[in-house]
């Protein structure tokens, strides 16, 4: 009687693909289970947009009979009601890239506490950069969702085309992101440091860089002393490349240089930040909050 053959074992390569696939899954499973966790993928974007694209429509039509005019970057001049609804469009759809990501990466590790499971994935051989790969692969799904629906409804609505803003979209949503994987992941360390207490920042903590970040103006029109602070966040100079391009005007490479250095040295430092948080999570023996 031949024996039987033991399956072929699997490379590292391949056993760290498997396991951020597993991760992923795992996500992806609870989302499609849990039809209420669509809420946030779909209705407050396509609410979002509803509100800002309406707003700007009446400020077009309002301003429409005075005759005012917009000088775009291009040359071209756009009625002032109908640049304001397009700053407000743009600026919508750009933010929900770097909302949505930020929230899937850090609900996904709540996900694991809520469901008292981080204990489970310390004693696996699943690593550290596995899974935020795993919750960053699933972050981009969801987000991709989010923002297929706010640019799917401002065409259909508002005949908004967010690829109207050319190939300068690709490294402004790139930057924004990242950017939003790098809020995540100082927010996930301070939920592992604080516990469930800090939990609020997961959907406050970026609302409060909303304003300071120009999403829909420039940072000129902020009181002063706030100023220099929105200048050093990486977010203003990709919302500021954000709203050249939806100007008409050409890419803005000096904004998004110093938006790509600002962007890299913040993940650094979120990174660092994270991996403190961990290496101190697990000294303080505070796995027990969640077991």
């Amino acid at each position: 009687m031949s024996a039987v053959e033991a399956p072929e074992l699997r490379g590292s390569a391949a056993a760290s693909a498997h396991r951020v696939r597993a991760v992923a899954r795992r996500h992806w499973l609870v989302l499609r289970r849990s039809p209420h966790r669509i809420f946030d993928v779909l209705v407050w974007p396509v609410v979002d947009t509803l509100l800002y694209g309406s707003i700007g429509l009446f400020a077009a039509k309002a301003t429409g009979a005075a005759g005012g005019g917009t000088q775009t970057g291009s040359g071209t001049e756009l009625g002032t009601g109908t640049a304001f609804a397009v700053f407000l469009l743009s600026g919508t759809v750009l933010w929900h890239l770097v909302h949505q990501t930020q929230i899937s990466l850090a609900t996904g590790f709540l996900e694991e506490t809520w469901s008292r499971n981080v204990i489970g994935l310390l004693t696996t051989p699943l690593r550290g950069w596995e899974y935020l790969a795993g919750v960053g692969l699933f972050a981009l799904v969801r987000t991709a969702l989010s923002t297929l629906a706010v640019a799917t409804l401002a065409f259909g609505a508002y005949a908004f085309d967010v690829t109207s803003l050319g190939l300068g979209l690709i490294p402004v949503a790139a930057l924004l992101l990242l950017c939003g994987w790098a809020v995540a992941l100082a927010v996930v360390g301070l939920v592992l440091r604080y516990g469930s207490g800090a939990e609020a920042l997961v959907w406050g903590g970026l609302s409060v860089v909303m304003p300071l970040s120009g999403v829909f103006y420039p940072v000129s029109t902020l009181p002063g002393a706030l100023q220099p602070v929105a200048q050093a966040l990486p977010t203003t100079h990709v919302f500021a490349a954000g709203r050249a391009l939806a100007g008409g005007g050409p890419t803005p490479w000096r904004e998004l240089a110093v938006a790509t250095l600002g962007t890299v040295t913040l993940l650094l430092l979120a990174l660092f930040f994270l991996g403190r948080m961990v290496a101190s999570f697990r000294r303080r023996g505070l796995v027990t909050r969640y077991s």
